[in-house]
């Protein structure tokens, strides 16, 4: 029962998470699943700002709106240069990038699952 919890309150953090950063005009905002891959986190949301000011601003506000609710996230890092700034909530780990930023590290292609060969035909009969 407790994991069933501890599930649905990633599920509700995750929501409030992706509602911020849809508010701030995020680009490009995805959530990768990582319950049964990592012990690091639940979820992972990548997103982008189109400017050191934007990201700097969504990342501000969305730790802002994460107190309002009276949930609080570790210190974020990368805000003095606010080319990728990362917000720990422990359930869930947020990356805030520049576009260039992002398509260098290209982060998410790390962490999200390739689809098989096996597993696309399986889905297809």
């Amino acid at each position: 029962m407790k994991i069933n919890k501890e599930k649905n309150n990633s599920k509700k953090l995750l929501h409030l998470i992706l509602e911020s950063l849809e508010n701030d005009k995020a680009v490009n905002i995805k959530s990768i699943n990582l319950l049964d891959r990592s012990s690091i986190a639940d979820y992972m949301v990548i997103a982008s700002g189109s400017s050191t000011r934007q990201v700097n601003s969504m990342s501000q506000n969305l730790v802002k709106n994460l107190k309002n609710k009276g949930i609080s996230a570790r210190k974020p890092e990368g805000l003095a240069n606010s080319d990728w700034v990362l917000i720990d909530v422990n359930e869930i780990i947020i990356h805030i990038f520049r576009p260039e930023v992002r398509e260098f590290y290209k982060l998410e292609q790390m962490w999200e699952i390739p689809i098989l060969k096996e597993n696309k035909s399986k889905n297809l009969s």
